[in-house]
């Protein structure tokens, strides 16, 4: 009776620990299967490098660069046949700008897609030098989040080139990184609060964060919770999709259609607050807005070494995966 009761109890327990891992990484999604466009590789090329090199640096308290990223941004997503405006963020007295491209109809449950343009910065540190900034102080940000934003404009090159029969929203967000990253400042909370305020229905936001750096090497791979290495790669081989824990269905739906539009392996996750790293970009504005939102990420620093250093430059991303992610998250716009 004991080893019966045991052998039960074991049993019940793996299955709590099957539903969870189930929960978290649903490993049996069904690829939806589509075939996207091709994405510009030298264009996405381009707009790394333009952003990280000639507009160096782009932080909150370089604000002559900032702005110039706004007008580059603004003028690529006007050619790319969205009906642009611009919103305007204003904190301490300076005004910041969010760029927004609006397609399709004007009505029914819109879909956002975001990154943010500026880079992080160390006002304090870089106040030192007579420029304002230093190689150690300001990092050029192309991972972080030049790639993003590139992802973005050549989205929206796709999106523009069809009448799309659902609402898209665009958005190339200002004041992502500290001293503003989780306060109301950060342009998404602004863009956010403003869909709220309209009573806007929102279908799902995505967050381009970083999706630029890969790396096929064995241990390239880390993850904040040790036992999770058992659960994915231990290659950056692969783009990451992240949502709470509340919203498993959906991200569940997200997800088979971005596997279906790629090859590059796309894993996902499903997890609570408290895990690192999991609401570490904009997307986190929306979850405080009420709205279902959900991050695409190589990971930043759980792979890519150089996070908010002088070594996050345009020469280490891999552009070809960087133009499948963009294939991935356009079939996504497709899908209703």
């Amino acid at each position: 009776m004991r080893i019966q009761s045991f052998l039960a109890l074991a049993l019940f327990l793996m299955g709590v620990a099957a539903a969870g891992i189930a929960m978290l990484t649903q490993p049996f999604v069904q690829a939806v299967t589509s075939q996207a466009p091709q994405v510009d590789v030298k264009r996405l090329e381009a707009h790394v490098r333009h952003l990280s090199v000639d507009l160096y640096p782009r932080s909150f308290d370089q604000l002559r660069n900032i702005d110039l990223a706004a007008q580059y941004i603004l003028a690529e997503l006007t050619a790319a046949g969205g009906a642009v405006t611009v919103q305007d963020v204003l904190v301490d007295e300076v005004r910041y700008r969010n760029i927004v491209a609006r397609f399709g109809p004007v009505s029914g449950p819109l879909l956002v897609i975001g990154a943010h343009y500026d880079s992080h910065g160390d006002a304090h540190g870089g106040a030192k030098d007579p420029r304002g900034y230093t190689r150690e102080t300001h990092t050029p940000g192309a991972d972080d989040n030049a790639s993003g934003i590139a992802g973005l404009l050549e989205l929206a090159r796709l999106v523009g080139r069809t009448t799309q029969l659902r609402p898209i929203e665009l958005v190339a967000y200002t004041l992502e990184e500290p001293p503003h990253f989780r306060t109301e400042h950060m342009g998404s909370a602004w863009h956010a609060r403003s869909l709220r305020a309209a009573g806007r229905e929102v279908e799902f936001m995505l967050s381009l964060e970083m999706i630029g750096y890969f790396s096929d090497e064995p241990g390239s791979q880390s993850y904040p919770v040790a036992a999770m290495s058992h659960l994915y790669s231990d290659r950056g081989d692969f783009i990451a999709l992240v949502g709470s824990l509340s919203n498993f269905a959906l991200l569940r739906r997200i997800k088979a259609v971005m596997a279906g539009a790629t090859s590059l392996p796309v894993y996902s996750i499903n997890a609570p607050p408290w895990l690192q790293g999991i609401d570490f970009s904009d997307h986190l504005s929306y979850w405080h807005a009420g709205f279902p939102a959900f991050m695409v990420t190589d990971t930043a620093f759980m792979r890519n070494r150089n996070y908010h250093l002088a070594g996050d430059t345009y020469d280490k991303l891999d552009y070809v995966r960087m133009a499948k992610v963009v294939q991935a998250v356009y079939a996504v716009t497709q899908q209703r």
